[in-house]
């Protein structure tokens, strides 16, 4: 890669492995909803201009439906089962175990016609990653929340279904444009409860900034890179973030939330992150069609 495109690959390893960090500080003084109201509601206001000048929000209308589909199942459900599950689980932790998104996501990639044989690599990595995520649910089987399990389980199926969706029904139209209609959706759905179970008082310097950090740098600046890592790299590279973001959230759990580093994150660490670059290796083959080459790109466009 170019200098340009490892400047680029850092910041969006940095950028999308804070998120948990963030979303822990939050929601020691703010419920789930209402920090889902305010990172949308703030990353729209953020991006819209972008998009505006760009003229990427036209021609959205027609595809409504897959656009409120999109929203729900990439932003809207994960991003209020992360919160929860941070009120339960470790920032550590929860970094980690969102690390099986690709393993999901090349399952689904087969079930839904991908045209690449699973092969025994890919079905080796999804055994090593199954035993990853096994090894972290039963080494701390007695820290863990049944309920914040599954919620991360939720998480982890969003994000490994919104990027069907987009590819095989939003690939048309300008990416800027998908994500501001999705956080616009999103924030407009979460206002009414998000302002019922608003705080009392105003929260602490620590946990506004949190949430303006969140909002404005992990949701709104976050696309701006990645898109242009994207073009720089192409989507494929452009991916290997998702094998480095659970390194650095592990990394700021434990030195500045001093969250313990315990035997099952450390074996767990290995096993998914080895069975995720496994399972999502790609095969020899031509080149894949524009549409094709979403998938892989889009799947980490969250935090």
């Amino acid at each position: 890669m170019s200098r340009r495109g490892w400047v680029l690959f850092g910041a969006m390893c940095l950028i999308w492995g804070t998120p948990y960090l963030l979303i822990k500080v939050a929601v020691e003084e703010v419920t789930p909803a209402t920090l889902v109201c305010a990172r949308t509601l703030i990353g729209a206001l953020l991006l819209l201009p972008f998009a505006l000048r760009g003229g990427q929000l036209r021609g959205l209308l027609p595809y409504w439906r897959p656009l409120v589909l999109f929203s729900v199942v990439e932003v809207c459900a994960p991003y209020l089962m992360l919160g929860f599950a941070e009120t339960r689980l470790s920032s550590s932790l929860t970094g980690l175990l969102l690390a099986g998104v690709p393993l999901v996501g090349a399952v689904l990639a087969r079930w839904t016609g991908a045209r690449e044989r699973l092969g025994v690599r890919r079905l080796a990595g999804l055994l090593v990653g199954v035993a990853g995520v096994a090894a972290l649910v039963g080494l701390d089987l007695g820290s863990i929340d049944a309920l914040a399990l599954g919620a991360i389980g939720v998480v982890v199926l969003g994000y490994a279904v919104g990027p069907v969706i987009l590819a095989r029904a939003l690939s048309d139209l300008p990416q800027l444009g998908v994500v501001v209609a999705a956080f616009s959706l999103c924030a407009l759905v979460y206002l009414p409860v998000g302002i019922a179970q608003a705080p009392t008082h105003w929260p602490t310097a620590k946990v506004t900034l949190s949430i303006l950090l969140l909002a404005a740098l992990c949701t709104s600046l976050a696309f701006v890179i990645f898109f242009k890592l994207i073009a720089e790299v192409g989507p494929p590279r452009a991916t290997v973030i998702t094998y480095v973001n659970p390194a650095v959230a592990i990394g700021l759990g434990v030195l500045i939330l001093d969250e313990p580093f315990t035997l099952a994150i450390g074996v767990g660490f290995v096993l998914v992150l080895a069975g995720s670059v496994l399972a999502t290796a790609r095969n020899r083959a031509p080149a894949a069609r524009p549409a094709e080459a979403v998938a892989p790109a889009t799947a980490d466009v969250r935090a």
